[in-house]
């Protein structure tokens, strides 16, 4: 994987990469009047420095980060602006005594540590809260009076509620946007993901790094897939139950689903081709099908995200935007008929092998063709969308809202964390210790501005290493640069109007592209607070130098607290979520293959639908803790090339259940190899010792003979095929039983093939970590 290329100038160039998306210009811009405003005021009526606390509580809250619902950014805004409120007022009440101001640290940040446990929000929420204790620790607070103190904390609440009414101000007008947005991130990392699958058709051969980045577009899918369900559930569920643009989101989200599993599926139909010779003569068409489909995708992303409807025939007729599209499709097809043609003309004694390539890719276009008309169903749905119509279609479709899983109650999450053995606890108390040092190394030595290092290890600490050094380098590296670039600001600008220009500029540029890099963030943030404290305290360059200063001695604070303080290193957790991800695709692969063997019951497709999506999830989750393996140090992370081959062979295995899922839709059952079921118990009785040996840290059983099973489906393909060929040198034209069971049968013992080879390969690599 990329991950493990520890060459320190490319891993140093990767924390600095753009992610795909456009700069927030709307963030930036409400930055600037979160900002703007309560400076403004300040120097209107004389109280700049009271002004002050106004901006710092109002930015604080604009920078929690919340993805959804209306109501889930008012919720946490308002506990954002309380909380700072809080955060100010114990500050200012222990900021006196070094012997109660420790203490309070430690207690605040470990309470704030723990909110990590109730998901990203409650994180987001926690850590602007615990930097404005610090901030404010170090900096605001004084207890000289009770009415200064009612004075400042007023100020704080109301900068939080400037910017939660700011923020939300869209919320009666249009209370569904957080919803339809979501659902156009879907469709653009769907666009990224199609597109990915072109190219697999541009160029066969070397696909290791073009595995990686379709394996990272499809876990960004479906985590935006995940998100979508959330929000939609949160929107209308909680609230006020589905309406007609409710219901046409939720077909939009369900149809997601169904086309990701269409180009897994196609994806594997593609590696199979591409073995083979026959593949180029269709290469460029299938190709061409692919990009246009991703276009498509990207327009109906815009179109939602702009909320323009996309232009339509009278009468209903598909969009004119996809005639390229239709047209790619139609030369794809005739291709398809000429080819075939051509095989079965050269002589009536045609080889069975080259009959089922021919097979292959005439499924290879039936997928695209079906994915071409879920395109153009999609593309009327977000038509009626922007309308306000509904088509008899959706009216139709039976529409059931997304489940939930149930949650755990808050004292039971934190009762059952409240252990050495949860990793959250311990970043908690880690995070209270390290950040409670620099809070008494600063204060013991007077250091100028020393709450910066304690607020660099606060902000770089993460639950586990890997993430502490990333954060530390974007970090340290950004201040140094931005550190620079503010001294020579520092230095160039005197005129103060231009110097709040410059620092305005600076937010409104770093909000915007807070999203695509963290990075680049804190290289335009760092001037721009180098700026401020100029204007207000008229540091000149030193400030700039504190600051980088600081900021190096903050990083590297937070890289030892990680190494040092309660450490479980992935090493030792990988097993366990690898279990779980092996289980997870187990459950998936006996589900759909019970439907082949059971096709009387093939009621099961909501079941199907869950099992994909969890097996989806564990697969991500298990290449995250990969990826956190890979960040750690060398002396810990061990051998890691198997880890990679057994994420490479888990998702490949994925992969070949989704195919066979998606063929269970052309699967009549009337004609059943009896060696399949032979060789699905073997399967399940294979990964089931396979999970059990992750978990209990020994090696798996002996592999049994799977190869014997495949033999015997072989030469009844084989005796197929040979049969349809008599068939067609007849009749070509007629559909018989034969050519039933050889369309039905020859997918299925293809991806049966594949399956034996992916869990042979785990079988050993398994086996060699269990050494």
């Amino acid at each position: 994987m990329s991950s493990t290329d520890k060459r320190p100038l490319s891993w140093l160039l990767q924390q600095f990469q753009l992610q795909p998306g456009k700069p927030a210009i709307a963030s930036g811009l409400r930055s600037l009047f979160i900002l703007g405003v309560p400076i403004g005021i300040g120097i209107i009526t004389g109280h700049a420095a009271e002004s002050a606390i106004a901006t710092m509580a109002a930015w604080f809250v604009g920078m929690v980060n919340v993805d959804g619902a209306y109501r889930q950014r008012a919720i946490a805004m308002i506990a954002a602006t309380i909380g700072v409120t809080v955060m100010f007022l114990i500050a200012s009440l222990v900021s006196s005594h070094l012997w109660l101001a420790v203490p309070t640290t430690f207690l605040v940040i470990f309470i704030a540590g723990l909110a990590n446990l109730y998901g990203n929000v409650a994180a987001s929420v926690s850590l602007i809260t615990s930097i404005m204790f610090v901030i404010a620790l170090a900096k605001f607070a004084s207890f000289s009076n009770l009415s200064t103190l009612i004075q400042h904390c007023g100020l704080c609440l109301a900068g939080g509620i400037w910017t939660t009414v700011l923020s939300l101000g869209l919320w009666a007008v249009r209370p569904d946007v957080p919803a339809i947005q979501t659902v156009a991130n879907c469709y653009l990392s769907l666009s990224r993901f199609v597109d990915l699958a072109s190219q697999r058709a541009l160029n066969p051969k070397n696909q290791q790094q073009w595995e990686e980045r379709f394996l990272q577009a499809q876990d960004t899918v479906i985590q935006n897939l995940t998100s979508a369900r959330s929000v939609w559930t949160t929107i209308w569920t909680r609230q006020r139950g589905a309406t007609l643009r409710g219901n046409q989101l939720l077909v939009l989200i369900e149809d997601i689903n169904q086309i990701v599993n269409s180009v897994i599926a196609l994806n594997e139909l593609l590696a199979i081709a591409s073995e083979h010779q026959l593949f180029s003569r269709l290469q460029p068409e299938i190709q061409q099908v692919l990009e246009q489909s991703a276009i498509a995708l990207q327009m109906l992303s815009q179109a939602m995200s702009n909320d323009k409807p996309l232009r339509v025939y009278a009468k209903g007729k598909n969009s004119p935007h996809l005639g390229d599209l239709d047209r790619s499709l139609e030369a794809l097809e005739h291709q398809t008929q000429v080819l075939r043609s051509q095989v079965l003309n050269q002589t009536i004694n045609a080889q069975t092998d080259e009959y089922s390539d021919l097979l292959n890719l005439g499924k290879i276009t039936a997928s695209l063709t079906k994915l071409v008309e879920q395109i153009h169903t999609d593309a009327e749905i977000v038509t009626d969308l922007s309308q306000g119509k509904q088509r008899n279609s959706i009216a139709q479709r039976d529409i059931s809202p997304p489940a939930q899983p149930e949650r755990s109650t808050i004292i039971d999450t934190l009762r059952n964390n409240f252990t050495f053995d949860s990793v959250l606890f311990r970043h908690a108390l880690r995070l209270a210790l390290i950040t409670t040092f620099a809070e008494l190394i600063a204060s013991l030595f007077q250091l100028p501005r020393g709450y910066w290092i304690t607020l660099t290890a606060l902000v770089a600490l993460k639950p586990n290493f890997g993430g502490t050094s990333q954060t530390t380098v974007q970090r340290v590296v950004g201040t140094i640069l931005g550190g620079i670039i503010g001294i020579a600001l520092v230095l160039l600008v005197k005129n103060s109007l231009a110097s709040a220009v410059c620092f305005l500029l600076l937010v409104f540029v770093a909000m915007s592209v807070r999203s695509l890099s963290y990075s680049l963030f804190i290289i335009l943030l760092t001037p721009a607070i180098i700026l401020l404290l100029n204007m207000i305290s008229a540091g000149g360059w030193k400030v700039g130098v504190l600051r980088i200063f600081d900021s190096f001695a903050g990083g590297v604070l937070a890289l030892l607290g990680s190494y040092l303080l309660f450490p479980r290193w992935e090493r030792q957790q990988l097993p366990a979520q690898l279990e779980k991800t092996i289980r997870a695709n187990l459950a998936y692969f006996q589900q759909v293959i019970a439907n082949y063997l059971h096709p009387e019951h093939n009621a099961f497709a909501d079941s199907i639908n869950m099992l994909r999506h969890q097996a989806a999830l564990e697969n991500a989750n298990a290449n995250a803790a990969a990826q956190r393996l890979f960040s750690e140090p060398r002396h810990i992370q061990g051998e890691i090339e198997p880890v990679m081959t057994l994420m490479i062979y888990i998702r490949g295995f994925f992969s070949s259940v989704t195919t066979l899922a998606e063929h269970l839709r052309e699967f009549s059952g009337e004609y059943q190899f009896p060696e399949v079921k032979r060789l699905a118990d073997t399967i399940v009785q294979v990964l089931e010792n396979l999970a059990d040996a992750l978990g209990q840290g020994q090696p798996p059983q002996p592999l049994p003979a799977l190869d014997n099973y495949l033999e015997a489906i072989h030469y009844q393909i084989e005796q197929l095929h040979t049969a349809r060929l008599s068939e067609i040198a007849t009749n070509s034209n007629t559909f018989t039983p034969t050519l039933q069971a050889v369309r039905e049968q020859t997918p299925l013992s293809t991806e049966l093939d594949r399956i034996v080879n992916e869990i042979k390969v785990l079988h050993c690599v398994i086996a060699r970590l269990q050494e």
